[in-house]
């Protein structure tokens, strides 16, 4: 499998949903609610395309099944099988989203058959004053959690952080969170689409219903600890992968790059995925070139080892890959 690999976005109507997504990254549509782009995803009824090269039209699974460990890598095929282990998101959140939280492996499989859902964000553009919802101010019981739930005052006890471009956040099960109106960020997560929400800001549909809550199974999945800080601290240096997030699920990285550099990945058995979070970007492997621009996500195949990027400007990357 010696293609570099390229998916066509698989676009999400959502309530809170923008045109941000459309005007400043550019996506293929004449909607105005468009809440995410899934970039890469073996999400069940959502399996991505290829868009690029001489595999264009085959999808994710069929890329596992044929490549298997050429694609995935040996021991990420061999815990995984046939089951592509990330979803790759960018998210436009014109208005709130709703107060959520995920499931922990072990209960999204007894409940849903499903992985669970850590997530990370990278906050690609926030409006002034715009903020996401990290964990709990300080511990609190369920009791508690659950009185200020009935009483409308869960953000009394809620961390709110205003977020400017740049700031990341790491978003373990159990934690409870949400992203501000005004912010667009990059979203690498577990393949599962479980999500608990607790609270929707009283808002209801267009046909005047209201989105489900899941105050019950909520309950036992919550981490009602506290931290003093949820925001990620990390450096980054020109033209080199700096390490912003590391856990079992996957380790990102921020490259910011200009001129020309070459990359080596043979000291991992993964795939890489690059996200383009700024700038514009020229990916070249053998005789191959794709062009990797804002808002657009490429996937290395674990076999491919060396590879050269091109930036002719300030660009910046996320370097996505399973230890």
């Amino acid at each position: 499998m010696k293609q570099l690999l390229k998916f066509t976005p698989i676009l999400k109507d959502k309530i809170w949903g923008g045109e941000k997504l459309i005007k400043v990254l550019n996506k293929d549509s004449d909607r105005t609610d468009i809440g995410e782009s899934w970039e890469l995803s073996d999400v069940k009824g959502d399996t991505s395309i290829v868009s690029n090269g001489d595999l264009k039209g085959k999808d994710l699974k069929e890329l596992i099944s044929e490549y298997k460990a050429e694609l995935m890598g040996e021991k990420i095929y061999n815990h995984f099988g046939e089951k592509f282990p990330l979803l790759i998101k960018f998210i436009d959140a014109k208005e709130a989203l709703s107060i959520q939280l995920h499931p922990h492996d072990d209960l999204a499989k007894e409940r849903h058959n499903s992985f669970g859902k850590t997530e990370m964000w990278y906050v690609m553009q926030a409006d002034e004053k715009s903020n996401l919802i990290v964990g709990f101010q300080k511990e609190v019981t369920s009791k508690e959690y659950l009185e200020h739930l009935e009483n409308k005052t869960l953000l009394d006890i809620l961390n709110v952080d205003e977020v400017k471009k740049g700031d990341v956040y790491f978003i373990p099960t159990g934690r409870v969170h949400a992203i501000g109106a005004g912010v667009m960020l990059a979203e690498i997560q577990q393949t599962s689409d479980i999500t608990y929400r607790i609270y929707d800001w009283d808002r209801p549909n267009p046909d005047g219903t209201y989105r489900e809550l899941h105050t019950e199974e909520a309950i036992d999945a919550i981490d009602y600890s506290a931290q003093d800080s949820y925001k990620t601290v990390y450096s980054k240096e020109q033209n080199t992968s700096s390490e912003i997030v590391s856990c079992p699920y996957f380790t990102t990285n921020v490259l910011p790059i200009e001129g020309e550099l070459s990359i080596n990945h043979s000291d991992k058995d993964s795939f890489v995925i690059y996200m383009c979070v700024e700038g514009n970007v020229e990916f070249q492997y053998q005789d191959q070139t794709e062009k990797l621009k804002t808002g657009e996500t490429i996937l290395v195949p674990a076999c491919i080892k060396d590879i050269k990027i091109i930036s002719k400007e300030k660009s910046e990357l996320l370097e996505v890959y399973i230890k």
